[in-house]
């Protein structure tokens, strides 16, 4: 006969979502207990993080389009990346794009009813021209569409950032990636407080602050947590949390140790121990996640839509058909482009053959 454990015991995933809506700070030990909870746990712990993503985001969910910029030619050593200098992954490689190429991804990021654009650039950080370059098409951007431009160009200068939100740029994206404990197993060409400092200098220069991590590096459950924690800290306005995508050519290309049922864990867990940010379900997601992506949403309120930087991602029609299908709806947030929405039409009414092949506006070609 099998004796359940006392009530006293179990995690109460409901209470720790009201103490998040109330602004009571989720534990290292609580957060520790929602990434080690068993799976016959998973719907009550993700309809927690529902709980309150619903009450603070309602059922709209952001649209992110990030275009690369410059590939390769990085000379980091982050083991996880397909671009760093020891890497043998077949990789294109180019220089900066120019300004028409750049220009074209903007195009491309409203035509996918994207609220963001992000433009990456591999590199340990910008050169001043390259600043000057990204700052220029920025400006343009600006002029032609109504969307929030988000650069990710590395470890910044105090006045390159200043530039930068000077040009229009709205957020910076530098992620973490791992916590300060396990930082050195990943990279040791810059530091864990290289990218503080970064985080840092885009903030005194008035930029919002978007930071986030690679889960499933090796790394350890106190090691998610930390990040969780240290991005709480810095009071970070969008959270990406990334699910390693093992890339041939690189040190990891041999770790695949991530369940779909963890994932979701990793999401819900950021949800409840930082409530307010946006928390976007963002590379990796595809090969991870698999037939339980829809669920994401659940706790995230924000994804990438079409490829990532070297990988390919999801088609943009099933990720519409994805968002339709739950009852959500792509939102252009605080900003002003809610002329991307007129754009949008809802998926599941569109043909499976569509009529107008490579217009882009159903997310087609």
């Amino acid at each position: 006969m099998s004796i359940s454990p006392p009530a006293s015991s179990l995690n109460n995933w409901n209470e720790l979502a009201e103490r998040a809506l109330d602004g009571q700070p989720l534990s290292r030990d609580e957060a520790i207990s929602i990434l080690t909870a068993d799976d016959d746990q998973l719907l009550s712990i993700l309809d927690a993080a529902r709980r309150v993503r619903q009450s603070l985001f309602g059922k709209t969910v952001q649209l992110y389009y990030l275009k690369n910029a410059k590939s390769g030619l990085c000379p980091e050593d982050c083991s996880y990346c397909s671009q760093s200098k020891i890497s043998t992954a077949p990789i294109e490689k180019y220089a900066m794009l120019n300004a028409e190429r750049l220009l074209d991804g903007a195009r491309k990021a409203a035509e996918n009813q994207s609220r963001t654009y992000c433009i990456v650039a591999s590199g340990r950080g910008p050169t001043d021209r390259e600043v000057d370059h990204v700052s220029s098409v920025v400006r343009q951007i600006k002029e032609q569409y109504d969307l929030h431009i988000c650069c990710c160009l590395g470890l910044l200068k105090p006045e390159q950032a200043i530039r930068l939100k000077e040009a229009g740029v709205d957020r910076v994206n530098h992620n973490l990636n791992t916590s300060e404990r396990h930082h050195e197993e990943i990279c040791s060409t810059h530091t864990f407080q290289d990218r503080l400092n970064t985080l840092s200098v885009c903030r005194d220069a008035g930029l919002e602050l978007c930071a986030g991590l690679i889960v499933g590096m090796g790394e350890n459950h106190g090691d998610v947590v930390d990040v969780a924690m240290k991005l709480r800290e810095l009071e970070v306005e969008s959270i990406p949390v990334n699910f390693l995508h093992a890339i041939d050519g690189t040190p990891l290309q041999n770790v695949e140790e991530l369940s779909p049922a963890y994932c979701l864990k990793v999401l819900a867990m950021f949800r409840l121990a930082v409530p307010k940010a946006e928390l976007r379900v963002a590379g990796g997601r595809e090969v991870n996640l698999r037939s339980l992506q829809p669920l994401s949403l659940f706790a995230a309120n924000s994804l990438f839509v079409s490829d990532y930087l070297t990988t390919a991602g999801q088609r943009p029609e099933d990720d519409f058909r994805m968002i339709a299908d739950l009852g959500f709806e792509i939102t252009a947030g605080d900003y002003d482009s809610a002329k991307l929405l007129s754009h949008w039409q809802v998926p599941h009414q569109k043909s499976a053959q569509c009529d107008n092949p490579g217009a882009g506006s159903c997310g087609c070609g």
